[in-house]
């Protein structure tokens, strides 16, 4: 599904969200030649302005998770995917309006059902890790893709987002060679606390088949 901005399609995405999603076997996660996940019930595409070429789409090493909710601690609802559509609504909560003039992206996002949604094709360039560095490369944005999970650094993350997290990193590393996860804590630690001790890395590892080598250090 292609997001489309009118009222009556924005209606029906704002109740999408909530409703369960399931990732699995039946129906696999598919990239297309560009980069895109083909349609599929639980995804939605809403490519973002935010984002640009890489120097070199054949070095995506690095998978970075992070976490969001807006305003702060609250789930659903428009300001996520407007935030990243550069069409957020400053004046629907008066938290929001401190995020005047930041342009930012990841390559996807996944809500609290299950659902994934695509804002940049993973061979460009996301706008997710800002100032970072991995075993001494710096500006991550080059050589990673981003994932954004619907959540809190406290609040536990829900069953359906891990679900969709494995197929979705599984499909990810049938196309790219990918052979790192951080947290953007791990990248950014002077930054970023995400996607925080909610997150269960031991969980990610086993049910994604990821070794623990390839995860940040001391994470359970």
């Amino acid at each position: 599904m292609v997001l489309h901005r009118t009222r009556k399609a924005r209606a029906r995405r704002l109740n999408h969200h909530d409703a369960p999603v399931l990732v699995g076997p039946a129906q696999p996660l598919v990239l297309d030649r560009h980069g895109w996940l083909k349609p599929h019930p639980a995804v939605l595409r809403a490519p973002s302005p935010n984002a640009d070429t890489r120097p070199s789409a054949q070095d995506i090493c690095l998978l970075v998770l992070h976490n969001i909710s807006l305003p702060p601690g609250e789930f659903g609802g428009p300001h996520i995917i407007d935030l990243f559509l550069n069409q957020l609504d400053f004046g629907a909560h008066p938290w929001l309006p401190r995020l005047k003039g930041l342009r930012v992206s990841a390559h996807f996002l996944i809500r609290r059902s299950g659902q994934i949604v695509q804002f940049v094709s993973t061979y460009d360039r996301a706008w997710h890790a800002g100032v970072s560095c991995f075993e001494g490369r710096e500006r991550c944005n080059d050589f990673s893709i981003g994932i954004e999970l619907e959540g809190t650094d406290y609040t536990p993350y829900d069953e359906r987002q891990y679900e969709a997290l494995s197929q979705l990193s599984d499909t990810l590393r049938s196309r790219h060679p990918l052979r790192a996860v951080q947290g953007h804590e791990h990248i950014a630690p002077e930054r970023k606390t995400d996607p925080g001790p909610s997150f269960d890395w031991d969980r990610f590892a086993r049910e994604a088949n990821w070794p623990r080598r390839q995860l940040p250090p001391n994470c359970r």
